[in-house]
């Protein structure tokens, strides 16, 4: 298991910064993250570490070596594209085999690391077919077993399974997660699927505008988000916020909510935005607050109820057979020790 630290790392691409004084220390044996919207710099920050991009200035250490200016065949990492990139004449087994044949590894040798990535991803009975013979899923897999051949210090995903159907998205994940804990390898994987980051990160480092927005386990980050676009980014329906002001009692105050957030810091008489979480708001008959119903999404487990309060949208999930429709003026509750709190200027969390 090998660690990589990343150390006042730049990247400026065609004239523009792209990574702005990155710190980043990857733990031996974690499944880390990178996750946020397109264009933050997620998959640069991934392919500078892999050595496909040069950075400008700062330091990028794997295993304690600094490898900054190495090429990226002396990084010892393994790397999974979006894209398959598998040559169509030949077969699953040569496809996997193919950089190891080129090192001049022996022969006996490459057939244990090809039987081995094929016995963990299930390839074992399609060694003989070729791209064209596969499914997207398959074909994704041998992608990953054509990097596992490589037996790297460090493996790198980026976005390998974006091309993939719901489906498939949802098998190759918990495929990714049983890996990860048969190889115990240090794994760096880039997505902008919150979905993927919550089911398969050790921690989740969220990314906006080529810098770190937060770091930490998924359950962190997503029960004290560091800022509203932490807040917003992470979760479905998206977190629903609330312009309003905070009295002399700090208690919050907007128009149809009343409430006393149980945050760490309340401060007295200024103005803040709520955040609240679908999973936090109850339609119930004792509820304090009231609004109308103005959306109903049928999710077959449970529903998503959207409701008007005044000038806010918040969206509520309800898990029972209740039949609430469009109209509806319904009570509901938010549960006040799950909320957070954002400066209305900076963002940041209060």
């Amino acid at each position: 298991m090998t660690n990589v630290s990343l150390r006042k790392l730049n990247v400026v691409l065609g004239g523009k910064p792209i990574i702005r004084d990155l710190d980043l220390a990857v733990e031996p044996g974690e499944f880390l993250v990178l996750l946020g919207p397109s264009g933050c710099g997620k998959s640069t920050l991934l392919h500078s570490i892999a050595g496909l991009v040069d950075c400008d200035s700062g330091a990028i250490e794997i295993g304690g070596r600094d490898m900054t200016d190495f090429d990226p065949s002396e990084r010892g990492i393994g790397m999974v594209f979006q894209s398959y990139a598998l040559y169509p004449t030949m077969t699953v087994e040569d496809n996997m085999s193919f950089g190891l044949r080129i090192a001049g590894t022996p022969k006996a040798e490459i057939r244990r690391r090809v039987d081995r990535a094929a016995a963990m991803l299930q390839l074992d009975a399609l060694l003989r077919r070729k791209p064209a013979q596969l499914s997207g899923g398959q074909r994704q897999r041998v992608a990953i077993g054509r990097a596992l051949v490589r037996e790297a210090q460090v493996f790198l995903f980026d976005e390998p399974l974006s091309n993939l159907d719901a489906k498939l998205r949802a098998e190759l994940r918990r495929e990714l997660k049983l890996l990860h804990q048969a190889l115990g390898s240090t794994m760096i994987y880039v997505t902008h699927d919150q979905v993927e980051a919550m089911t398969l990160a050790s921690r989740i480092v969220v990314m906006q505008g080529g810098a770190i927005q937060q770091v930490g386990t998924p359950l962190e980050v997503y029960e004290r988000p560091a800022n509203r676009f932490v807040a917003g980014f992470l979760g479905a329906p998206a977190m629903a916020f609330v312009d309003g002001q905070l009295d002399d009692a700090g208690r919050f105050a907007a128009d149809g909510i009343r409430l006393v957030p149980a945050c760490e810091a309340r401060p007295a008489g200024r103005l803040a935005v709520l955040g609240v979480r679908a999973e936090h708001i109850s339609i119930r008959e004792d509820g304090d607050l009231r609004g109308a119903v103005t959306l109903v999404e049928t999710m077959g487990n449970h529903q998503v109820v959207w409701l008007r309060c005044g000038k806010a949208l918040l969206a509520s999930l309800v898990h029972d057979a209740r039949r609430i429709k469009p109209g509806d003026e319904v009570a509901f509750a938010i549960d006040a020790a799950r909320v957070s709190l954002f400066d209305p200027v900076s963002g940041i969390r209060l």
